[in-house]
């Protein structure tokens, strides 16, 4: 059965770690004030990029 020979240091231990932190998702606010993800069309009131791409009544 494999076993550490050493002891693994807080350093070396949390240089490993430094990659295993979850991303925050960047947030754009549209036009009509909701908090959206960017490139994508609005949920809520159907817009990207100033113009209406989804009607009102899909969104």
């Amino acid at each position: 059965m494999a076993v550490p020979k050493k002891k693994t240091s807080r350093s070396r231990k949390g240089m490993r770690r430094s990659h295993d932190n979850v991303a925050v998702p960047n947030v754009v606010y549209c036009e009509c004030g909701e908090p959206n993800l960017p490139h994508r069309a609005c949920a809520v009131c159907g817009t990207y990029k100033g113009r209406q791409v989804v009607s009102s009544e899909d969104a």
